[in-house]
């Protein structure tokens, strides 16, 4: 166990953790059967992992593939895969041919989570599986999340939040599980870098995805990039901000962006944050 884990957990915090699994555990097995809809972040990857273990083949996850999935994150599901054997499809999902997910308003998540979760209860009863999971977690209540609505829409089980594990106790018995992507920073599909208002297309997509590829090929580990018509706004964490603005690398980053696409690519001060395109919706409540 790393010290990052343990100084944040600290013994009491991870024997609260453990009770929480035992009852996930122990609610998980008393299904039937279940899909668990597997992106690749962490919270995913470890309810998939928490199934397989309490259902064994009688749970299956689930991956949707489409222009808004990166290639990265189908590699970190692959690796998940291969260190579990957890029993496991891809599938394909056809979010971008809806016009209103297009059109990329606030309600995007909820557009693109309804068409994910039609899919799986396509699947859960041509396989005859009796429900669908997802990895919610009690942290994730706090941002704006229309998908949560599409969730609740389709009845989709929530697991991690009615267990009330939250993202560090999630990162804590992942590790403790030694499951690869314990320590993955948080994820999102490649539409969350467009700006509301900003249309959704396959080329945008694909623009955001090489970037985002360039930076990791540079060495950074939590980062974003936000595209603003032919700009790069790129967000990087705060502890690697430093590293971002050396001379060398800010022009080795706009380099690299450049190449791949770009016309224009700026570091925001800021740093990485989560959802910091809902900015913009808390600026417009307030006017």
């Amino acid at each position: 166990m790393s010290a990052l884990v343990q100084i944040r957990m600290g013994e009491p915090s991870a024997e609260m953790a453990g009770e929480k699994e035992r009852g996930l555990l122990e609610r998980l097995g008393a299904l039937p059967s279940l899909i668990v809809a597997l992106s690749g972040g962490i919270d995913s990857a470890y309810l998939a992992w928490a199934a397989h273990g309490a259902l064994g083949d009688r749970a299956l996850s689930v991956t949707a593939i489409s222009a808004s999935y990166s290639a990265f994150d189908r590699e970190q599901v692959e690796s998940f895969l291969r260190a579990t054997g957890a029993r496991h499809e891809f599938v394909e999902t056809q979010e971008l041919e809806n016009p209103a997910y297009r059109v990329n308003d606030k309600n995007r998540c909820y557009y693109c989570k309804d068409e994910l979760f039609s899919v799986l209860d396509a699947i859960a009863w041509e396989k005859r599986f009796v429900a669908v999971a997802y990895g919610v977690n009690a942290d994730d209540t706090s941002d704006f999340r229309p998908g949560q609505r599409a969730a609740t829409e389709h009845r989709v089980l929530t697991p991690l939040l009615d267990a009330q594990l939250h993202k560090q106790e999630i990162r804590f018995l992942a590790q403790r599980a030694e499951l690869p992507l314990w320590d993955r920073p948080a994820s999102a599909c490649l539409a969350s870098r467009l700006p509301y208002g900003t249309a959704v297309t396959e080329e945008r997509l694909a623009l955001v995805e090489r970037g985002e590829a360039e930076l990791r090929r540079l060495g950074f580990r939590q980062f974003r990039v936000r595209l603003h018509d032919t700009l790069g706004r790129v967000e990087v964490a705060p502890e690697e901000l430093p590293r971002a603005f050396t001379p060398e690398m800010a022009s080795a980053i706009s380099a690299a962006l450049k190449a791949v696409g770009f016309t224009y690519v700026t570091l925001d001060l800021e740093g990485y944050r989560q959802g910091s395109m809902n900015e913009t919706l808390s600026k417009s409540a307030g006017t």
